[in-house]
């Protein structure tokens, strides 16, 4: 029988680190459901003492979330260790991860700390996260510029105080594999009592070896992997869930462990998650890219009609590649509409959120003939707005735009409740809309980036648009779709408004 590789899964909490990519609550409760129904092991859902608001997603996802461990991180101080505690009360299952570091540069310069302090620190934390659950997890942040002898010292003391889970994280992405797979292995050899926690690995993408500094750590005796759908996180991200599961799953023959991800949630959750941060997958990405099972050279194509096996190492199918369409049209009902949705892991809080998202549908549907998921995905993001209400909202658009003339755009908003109308011109339609709306907004607000790309294929394909804009050292994404791409270029840039009109959390201060 092989081990249980615990998969740890990252995205809300160091996923969401990545600039711009910060979710709303209603958002991270989409994103939690489709973890779950992936069947991934830990859920780290948020770190409660970042904000009020992350507090409140943290709660709302331990209240729902019954098939996976939700965990929160805190840093190794008496106040965040009580928030998270606090934060996964409701949860089945809950475990507080806990952080100091452990380099000599993060000691004297961050932390201002000696290593004696930094221990007894430790240790206190580790004690006061065991006053709400058994289930403690304990990093050493930094661990890969770290004095080994020193990480010994470490964990021993907080294995003693009660740990369960020890995570080892390359937090800048500076090893290789050899190299942190031979770290994993002397610390696992050296530390008194390693045979009573679960060992853990954490890796950064700042050299592009995360997977593989994972997959190294895996066969010299972690059992639990750190990771994020799509690779999502800070800087470059960090190990992508996908590749160390497929990596596994596929190589069953040099890995001694397996998982209990349900790999057919794979895709879904990569879709689910691209849309809702608006950060698009590259086409050559593996696993989850457009290209993964792609095909062009002749050489390539015959080889596959002859035998799938002869190019593939894995099945489209097997990862969640198998096309859903949803066959609904203007004359379909409620209940299957719903029903579809519950599936896409999609529950309306109020009857009236589901009528109105109902309504949107069928105006969809006079404009395109076949639904897809990612239309319904896409569908629910656009109207994802702040719990405070929708501040910014468009009423009206008319955009012109001729050959040898500069583009004009009108259009109409409710700001507040109120109506508001004004005009643009612009190098483009898009532009020219945008500086309509700013005209009334005066946000202030500096556009980082302005992204178009089709939800699905056919020239009646929704455009999903991912606008980011930043403001006072906060940024945000905003999301829009529609088949009029100025349309949804409006419906993004207003949704990303109503995000720096209400922010409903702070920046993540958190890292390991």
């Amino acid at each position: 029988m092989k081990e249980h590789l615990v998969i740890f899964d990252t995205t809300l909490r160091d996923g969401e680190q990545s600039p711009g990519a910060s979710m709303t609550k209603e958002e991270k409760l989409r994103v939690a459901r489709q973890l779950e129904r992936m069947r991934v092991d830990v859920i780290e859902a948020g770190f409660a003492a970042a904000s009020p608001g992350d507090f409140d997603a943290i709660q709302s996802i331990a209240k729902i979330i019954k098939g996976a461990t939700v965990c929160s991180l805190a840093r190794s101080n008496e106040n965040d260790i009580r928030r998270a505690g606090e934060a996964i009360a409701p949860a089945a299952r809950g475990r507080i991860h806990t952080f100091i570091a452990t380099s000599p540069i993060h000691m004297e310069k961050k932390l201002r700390m000696a290593p004696d302090q930094v221990v007894e620190a430790a240790v206190k934390a580790v004690h006061w996260a065991r006053e709400y659950t058994e289930d403690v997890e304990f990093s050493a942040e930094d661990a890969v510029r770290s004095d080994v002898d020193f990480l010994c010292r470490v964990f021993t003391a907080v294995i003693a105080a009660g740990a369960r889970t020890i995570n080892v994280p390359d937090t800048v992405g500076y090893s290789v594999p050899s190299v942190w797979g031979e770290l994993m292995r002397t610390l696992i050899e050296r530390v008194p009592g390693a045979e009573q926690v679960v060992w853990s690995t954490h890796c950064h993408n700042d050299l592009g070896m995360a997977v593989a500094n994972s997959l190294s750590a895996v066969l010299a005796g972690a059992r639990q992997v750190e990771c994020t759908i799509n690779g999502l996180g800070e800087r470059a991200g960090n190990a992508s869930l996908e590749e160390v599961v497929m990596a596994v799953r596929t190589r069953s023959d040099l890995f001694p462990v397996q998982t209990r991800i349900d790999t057919t949630q794979i895709v879904p959750a990569s879709k689910l998650v691209s849309q809702i941060t608006g950060y698009p997958v590259q086409p050559n990405k593996a696993v989850v890219g457009a290209n993964a099972f792609a095909h062009e050279s002749g050489i390539h194509q015959d080889g596959v009609l002859k035998h799938r096996e002869t190019y593939e190492i894995m099945r489209a199918e097997d990862v969640g590649w198998a096309q859903n369409k949803l066959v609904l049209g203007k004359h379909s009902g409620r209940n299957a509409f719903k029903s579809r949705l519950a599936a896409l892991g999609i529950v309306f809080d109020s009857e009236e959120s589901l009528n109105a998202a109902f309504a949107r549908f069928k105006e969809l549907a006079d404009k395109k003939h076949e639904i897809f998921d990612e239309d319904l995905q896409a569908l629910v993001s656009d109207e994802d707005i702040t719990p405070e209400g929708e501040y910014y909202k468009l009423v009206y658009s008319h955009v012109c735009s001729e050959t040898g003339e500069t583009p004009a755009a009108n259009v109409t908003l409710t700001v507040g409740g109120l109506e508001q109308k004004a005009s643009g011109i612009g190098s483009g339609p898009v532009d020219a809309t945008f500086k309509a709306i700013e005209s009334i907004a005066s946000s202030g607000a500096q556009l980082l980036l302005y992204s178009v790309n089709a939800i699905t294929t056919g020239t009646d394909a929704q455009g999903e648009v991912t606008v980011r804009l930043a403001r006072a050292g906060r940024i945000v994404n905003g999301n829009g779709a529609d088949t009029d791409i100025v349309i949804a270029s409006a419906r993004a840039y207003l949704n990303a408004l109503n995000k720096l009109q209400f922010p409903d959390r702070l920046d993540p201060q958190g890292d390991v």
